[in-house]
């Protein structure tokens, strides 16, 4: 197996989320570093994907920021979601090449990370035919827009586990019209420690991608 360095970020911007992946995809596809799965929460952030409708977020921008929310414009796949506190983003920054070189395969695999960390707290979670993500029922329980760039990945998934999902209400999360949006301490009625989702999402990534933990690190 090819190894895996995870690194747990806590909790960073957006902007520096951004400047570390950027960093880590051009040393990646240089072949200088191993494949790396990145694991941090953000701070409360709107962030619109390269198909972003600006009519999906409800307030204009200016009124988001005054309520405390950055709104950003990024190069991931997607339309606009919301990132924040309580909320495990992942970005996985891993080389596809040479048996890995199918997009379509790619997100699907990242579904079924989250919906085998679901499993792991005894939630049944799978996917919704035309749609992206992982959803509990109608609502949606993980995120996921990607960037590839000569085979190399960025951008990834988020994961609500503690999230405020009030802030959903500011937006139409992905575009998606008419569903709604949950996290595993509401569907479990418990409060559920962050770190140990890090951990089944990065051992369920892991034997999803055929990946060897080789190490880990903060900052």
């Amino acid at each position: 197996m090819k190894p895996l360095v995870v690194r747990r970020l806590g909790r960073v911007s957006y902007a520096r989320g951004l400047e570390i992946q950027e960093s880590l995809v051009a040393e990646r596809q240089a072949g200088r570093v191993p494949d790396h799965l990145l694991l941090l929460e953000h701070d409360p952030v709107f962030t619109l994907g390269r198909n972003a409708r600006q009519e999906n977020l409800l307030f204009p921008a200016e009124t988001l920021r005054e309520r405390g929310f950055d709104v950003f414009e990024t190069g991931r796949g997607g339309d606009v979601t919301y990132h924040g506190p309580g909320q495990v983003v992942a970005y996985p920054v891993i080389d596809l090449s040479p048996d890995r070189r199918d997009v379509h395969r790619y997100v699907r695999d990242l579904e079924e990370v989250m919906i085998r960390a679901c499993a792991d707290d005894g939630v049944e979670a799978g996917r919704v035919p035309g749609l992206t993500g992982t959803w509990v029922g109608r609502d949606k329980i993980g995120a996921i827009g990607v960037r590839i760039a000569r085979w190399v990945t960025s951008h990834g998934f988020a994961f609500n586990v503690a999230t405020d999902l009030s802030a959903f209400d500011l937006i139409v999360p992905c575009g998606i019209r008419g569903r709604g949006v949950t996290s595993l301490g509401r569907l479990l009625g418990r409060p559920v420690p962050i770190d140990e989702v890090m951990d089944r999402l990065s051992a369920n990534f892991c034997a999803v991608f055929e990946r060897q933990a080789g190490g880990s690190s903060g900052g």
